[in-house]
């Protein structure tokens, strides 16, 4: 009690982002899945994913907020490390969205078709990147 919640809990970088979802919930309006590190009293950074919403006392009347967070710090762990596996593997991967559109392309696949990531990431995968006589089959 009596501590600032953004000032003092959350990371500089993202108290701006933080403060607009607690003056947001402060009107009434919802927030859901926000993303947003936390620090731990011995300094540690946790990621938290939160939802907050307003708090109403008897009448109706906005009174506060209620955060409701889930820790994801592992799991954000673990998702860079299967990144990293991926870009990393010594054979091509690429991954296509539910457009058609690439969104992974790792290192191997770069040096054999020689396109980079950057050059490959959000463009068609099938119109651009097959051969003409596969693209029915594909």
């Amino acid at each position: 009690m009596g501590h600032n919640l953004v000032n003092e809990f959350i990371a500089e970088e993202f108290r701006a982002s933080v403060q607009e979802v607690l003056e947001k919930a402060l009107r009434g309006e919802e927030t859901a899945n926000f993303e947003l590190p936390l620090m731990t009293k011995d300094g540690r950074r946790l990621e938290l994913l939160l939802n907050a919403t307003c708090r109403k006392d008897a009448s109706g009347n906005i009174i506060g907020v209620v955060g409701i967070g889930q820790d994801i710090t592992e799991r954000i762990a673990q998702e860079q490390e299967y990144g990293r596996l991926i870009d990393t593997a010594n054979a091509p991967i690429f991954g296509v969205d539910v457009e058609g559109k690439v969104n992974v392309w790792n290192q191997h696949a770069s040096r054999v078709v020689g396109f980079t990531a950057e050059q490959t990431v959000g463009r068609p995968f099938v119109e651009e990147f097959i051969t003409e006589d596969f693209r029915a089959s594909v």
